[in-house]
């Protein structure tokens, strides 16, 4: 197919599958009821526990049971934890239930869980009591008088203690695919989170598709360093494995050398991972010493892929690498190279969409669609397209349109084939003196120097200029040292003039989301008081 314009009709094959996320397990029990389903990835080797997709099913159907029990289908259940083998337990059996799963990031202070649990009326929260030195018990405390709609609260570590008091009497309903299955809420780059509202239909497809592109075969070990309250960690990396009848183990949290133990010891097949976490990982001492021969494939999204680092692995450790692009509100999936993509398309584009969606680049401006290569707002419609935003009516209408397309605020270009390339996010975009600027082109060429691990440019406000380009870098460590002059020649001589930075910033690290994206307004906002 030859595109004319920036349009990319749906292709219908594979079929969608007409599925919960009950369905979804039982048919892979169905399939393969002895292998080894989910594995608690902890550091502790004794500590790792195993379930057999049989075992699976019955926890998971009983913890179903008992939730029923507490709350009626369609109510909001609340998890607040870290990578907790029961997370996976809990996912599976309020789909069985037909409840609401609100995911809630472990590191959320009381406002932020306040305002999540509140926002999305949740009536049960299933939480731990610490994690990583959040006092998670003592935070619940301080804000469970303000939240109405709470009615239990309970440890997910005794979530078998719950399960034991269902009655195996008690009939589990028939749940809608198209019914609510999550509310997640959005990574918040640029401000307050809005609950991005998915169904079954949406995250089962997007999942199996995924899984299908990056080539998952059945029995594969499958590593998921992705956190669970994400869409990465609980849509692509669990639901992911169970469409493939796959071993999932969940991380408990990411640390590099833990990661890089497990690949080893577990035989990992294939894992996901933010860009942070992957740069993480060959900087580490154990890089160089682990076995890591197992490992076929890695699938890579969440934020920027540099093509340096998709050419590097492939390169060090023999693999084949996949990029998705998407977000939450896009179950969350819109675009993936493939795993035989040339090396110039994996590490030069975000591949091109997945079946059953139609995607665009429109002009932001006039919403009319662009010409072959040219920059515009990335568009996606189709079953992937999220119910909208909790309870936010007029948020939604921004979102998706009247025709049903999601905006997705992601700048980008398609070529004649469809694959798409991105150009970073809409309100990124800075306009110096009348120019139109895209962070990303500068940041890749900023983490070719030997010196730049990471880069983030973000616009700052100028009297002559409007915006003045700035620079924020984290340096290899180790590396030779340089200077904002150094690094201004550098893209300089690489880019147009106009486009090399003329502020820099030098940090140990960068302010990520909790799905690692980093938060631009932090840097922007921090440059602007010299606070960097």
């Amino acid at each position: 197919m030859t595109l004319s314009r920036s349009y990319w009709e749906r292709e219908t094959d594979p079929p969608l599958l007409e599925a919960t996320v009950g369905d979804l397990l039982r048919s892979a029990v169905a399939s393969a009821p002895d292998r080894t389903a989910l594995v608690a990835g902890v550091a502790e080797p004794a500590a790792r526990r195993r379930w057999r997709y049989a075992e699976l099913l019955d926890d998971a159907e009983r913890t179903a049971r008992a939730l029923l029990a507490r709350f009626d289908p369609g109510e909001r259940v609340a998890v607040w934890a870290p990578n907790v083998p029961e997370w996976v337990v809990l996912e599976l059996a309020a789909g069985l239930a037909g409840l609401v799963l609100v995911t809630v990031n472990p590191a959320f202070r009381s406002g932020e869980l306040r305002y999540v649990l509140d926002q999305s009326r949740a009536a049960g929260l299933f939480y731990v009591p610490e994690f990583r030195g959040n006092a998670m018990a003592e935070v619940l405390a301080e804000v469970r008088g303000d939240l109405p709609a709470l009615r239990e609260s309970l440890v997910l570590t005794e979530l078998a203690e719950l399960a034991a008091t269902a009655s195996d009497a008690a009939a589990l309903p028939e749940v809608d695919p198209s019914s609510a299955a999550q509310i997640q809420y959005t990574s918040g780059t640029t401000g307050f989170p809005k609950g991005a509202c998915l169904h079954h239909r949406g995250i089962v497809n997007n999942a199996a598709i995924t899984a299908a592109c990056f080539e998952v075969q059945e029995g594969d070990v499958w590593l998921n360093p992705m956190p669970l309250f994400h869409t990465g960690g609980c849509v692509l990396g669990a639901l992911g494995a169970i469409s493939t009848v796959a071993t999932h183990i969940p991380v408990l949290a990411f640390d590099p050398g833990l990661v890089l133990e497990l690949v080893e010891t577990e035989r990992a097949a294939v894992m996901g991972g933010v860009p942070t976490m992957l740069l993480a990982m060959r900087e580490h001492p154990d890089f160089a010493t682990r076995d890591l021969s197992c490992l076929r494939a890695v699938l890579s999204g969440g934020s920027t892929v540099p093509a340096h680092l998709v050419r590097e692995l492939e390169r060090d450790l023999g693999i084949r690498f996949g990029i998705v692009f998407g977000q939450t509100e896009a179950s969350p999936v819109i675009s993936q190279t493939l795993l035989d993509d040339t090396p110039e398309d994996k590490a030069e584009t975000i591949g091109r969409p997945h079946p059953h969606q139609d995607v665009k680049i429109v002009d932001p401006a006039t919403g009319d669609v662009v010409g072959i290569d040219v920059v515009g707002e990335i568009c996606s419609r189709g079953y992937n397209v999220m119910l909208g935003y909790f309870e936010m009516p007029e948020a939604t209408a921004e979102a998706i349109d009247a025709e049903g397309w999601l905006h997705t605020g992601d700048l980008g270009s398609m070529d004649e084939r469809g694959y798409l390339t991105i150009q970073g996010r809409l309100k990124d975009m800075l306009i110096r003196g009348g120019e139109n600027i895209y962070p990303r082109q500068i940041e890749e060429v900023l983490v070719e120097h030997p010196s730049v691990a990471e880069a983030a440019v973000v616009g700052i406000p100028d009297e002559r200029w409007g915006e003045e380009v700035a620079a924020v870098v984290r340096l290899v460590p180790g590396a030779d040292p340089v200077d904002g002059d150094e690094l201004h020649r550098w893209v300089r001589d690489r880019l147009a003039p106009q486009k090399a930075p003329r502020v820099w910033g030098f940090v140990h690290s960068f302010p990520l989301t909790a799905s690692g994206k980093v938060q631009k307004f932090v840097l922007r906002e921090k440059l602007m008081a010299d606070d960097l």
